[in-house]
């Protein structure tokens, strides 16, 4: 048991590790910078582009998005998918993991739920169970990532709340999962 606690915390940090080690590039300059500073002095501009209007109701286009908010961001995916009777992280969704993580270990004042959820297969005792070894998985993998304790919590609800009502393998797929909810915000 402490061999194999012992290759998840390895094989957790390594994946952290590689994923720390990749670069960040500097922002490419603007054409228009470039198309200004190449132009000799006194020669004529071009105009500014027009400014459009916003809709109604709308963000202003300039506005920044919460990252939790952002639909096309790192924390927009909020569940783990499990395969049948199986309870550890896979390595497609280990980059999730680590993205709520590190948001968790940046903003000390978020609070997350782990909820983790079974199929309908297997007794009710059984599936609690199962589904509170999914979300203890990704608790601990969050902490070992640098989320704090007091951040998260995990929690079962077995079979009762399916993502997906059918009785087949795509709809017990989905139903295979732990939820990662926020609970407080900063």
């Amino acid at each position: 048991m402490r061999i194999r606690q012992a290759l998840t915390c390895v094989t957790v940090l390594s994946f952290a590790a590689l994923l720390g080690a990749c670069g960040t590039t500097k922002p490419a300059a603007t054409a228009d910078a470039s198309a200004q500073s190449a132009a000799p002095r006194g020669a004529a501009q071009p105009a500014p582009a027009p400014v459009q209007q916003a809709k109604p109701g709308a963000a202003p286009t300039g506005a920044r998005v919460h990252p939790l908010d952002d639909p096309s961001g790192a924390l927009s995916k909020r569940s783990v998918f499990y395969a049948f009777d199986k309870s550890d992280i896979a390595a497609e969704y280990r980059g999730l993991v680590e993205a709520h993580a590190r948001y968790l270990r940046d903003n000390p004042n978020a609070r997350v739920t782990v909820e983790g959820n079974c199929d309908e297969r297997g007794s009710r005792e059984y599936n609690v169970a199962l589904g509170q070894r999914r979300a203890e998985g990704v608790k601990k993998a969050m902490q070992l990532l640098g989320a704090r304790d007091q951040q998260l919590e995990a929690v079962s609800f077995g079979e009762e709340k399916p993502k997906s009502a059918g009785h087949d393998e795509a709809s017990w797929s989905q139903n295979r999962r732990s939820d990662i909810t926020y609970t407080r915000r900063p």
